[in-house]
């Protein structure tokens, strides 16, 4: 048996990694080689289709890492369980399975277009059109696989740090059409790009540390002015954590009735979460109000021990309160009044983010020019960022922000 017909056995055979065979490139690749035994017409269709499909992708050099970074965002009870740190667990037959399995993929990764058509049982009749044939380079393997001598430690320590599956591939996630979809271009601020507001995002910064290694920690209302970086935050924790396995799905506050929904798909998950709820305010109670109320304490869908809640928020209470509310004939107006307060008081940890002084005000500012290379006086700072927040209606870090940005027009 030649190693071109060995390997696509291999693949055939595939058991607790078969999950790649739905992908598209590996799909493809499975194709070519059922082709082998078929007519001219057919296997040189699937040549064109492979080749077409891994130019496009940008692994005509190196299939070999298209094939092995398959592999690391498979998800399955390996990855799992190599994820929780806990794949040594597994039972011998399944981890004598896996290692297969990894010969099987890198086996498949380094064959060559000149192998593969050679092995084509009508070659001598297409030799002139598969000489003419563009030829692909196998390239070097994703990192993990690249280390796999036969010891699953490095492939299983990659799926430690970085997750399985979808979470693998992505860091940042978004809650829509009842799913968690990626978000391809996340927003990569990190904690250097902020000036100010220390003690706020220490805050914050250790209940998530706390949080990671299995502490106790709270669910997390951010909370104040507009424009100070309440959200810019959460971003950037959720960035500095993404490698201890930190990820951030983000849930409209008009969908927090699919709650139960998303607990479901992460409760079982090795990773930890950030359910995150940008700008959460509700004019008046309604049923995403008490969905909230629910998870945050005493309902029975309440979130799982790998997720905590971060909001932020305008309102120091969250719900939209007016004199009417205290003036109105209801018998019951003061539990009417607690029963609107006792959101917030729900989050365990609320952090103030208020505007800034004059003086913390041009230190953001300078601070900025600085990073980004201005070259101007402090007081010529000062003087321009202060008529730039008069126009603007007043001083924050995102005035600052844009006055700085501004100064390159």
């Amino acid at each position: 048996m030649n190693n071109v017909n060995r390997t696509k056995l291999l693949l055939s055979s595939l058991s607790v990694f078969r999950g790649i065979m739905k992908r598209s490139v590996v799909k493809a690749y499975y194709k070519l080689l059922l082709s082998l035994d078929s007519e001219p017409d057919e296997f040189l269709n699937a040549y064109g289709d492979f080749y077409s499909l891994i130019s496009e992708r940008g692994f005509s050099s190196r299939l070999a890492y298209a094939m092995t970074e398959a592999a690391l965002f498979d998800e399955n009870c390996f990855t799992r369980a190599a994820a929780a740190g806990k794949y040594d667990t597994l039972p011998d037959n399944v981890l004598k399975a896996v290692k297969r399995d990894c010969e099987a993929i890198l086996a498949a990764s380094s064959l060559t277009s000149e192998e593969v058509l050679k092995a084509y049982k009508h070659y001598g009749e297409i030799w002139e059109i598969a000489d003419s044939l563009p030829r692909w380079g196998t390239g070097e393997c994703a990192p993990s696989f690249k280390m796999f001598d036969g010891s699953l430690k490095n492939v299983a320590q990659y799926y430690k740090e970085n997750g399985c599956g979808i979470f693998a591939r992505y860091k940042a996630f978004i809650w829509r059409d009842g799913d968690i979809q990626p978000v391809l271009h996340p927003d990569r601020i990190d904690m250097d790009s902020f000036t100010g507001y220390e003690i706020q995002r220490d805050m914050v910064v250790n209940n998530t540390k706390s949080f990671i290694e299995g502490k106790s920690s709270n669910n997390c209302l951010l909370y104040g002015d507009k424009g100070t970086g309440k959200s810019s935050t959460v971003k950037a924790i959720a960035n500095e954590f993404r490698k201890d396995g930190l990820r951030i799905v983000e849930i409209p506050k008009e969908r927090l009735i699919d709650f139960p929904i998303l607990v479901d798909k992460i409760a079982a998950l090795p990773m930890k979460f950030i359910i995150f709820i940008d700008d959460l305010s509700f004019q008046k109670q309604d049923q995403s109000y008490t969905t909230l109320k629910a998870v945050l304490e005493g309902g029975l869908a309440a979130r799982p021990d790998n997720a905590l809640i971060y909001a932020t928020s305008n309102r120091r209470h969250i719900v939209k309160e007016s004199f009417s509310d205290r003036t109105d004939d209801d018998v019951n107006t003061r539990d009417n009044m607690q029963e609107s307060l006792s959101l917030s008081d729900r989050f365990g940890l609320a952090v103030c983010y208020s505007i800034p002084g004059k003086k913390e005000f041009v230190d953001i500012v300078c601070a900025l020019a600085r990073q980004k290379g201005i070259n101007m006086s402090d007081e010529e700072l000062e003087k321009g960022a202060e008529r730039f927040a008069l126009s603007r209606g007043g001083r924050s870090p995102r005035c600052a922000k844009q006055y700085v940005e501004s100064l390159f027009c």
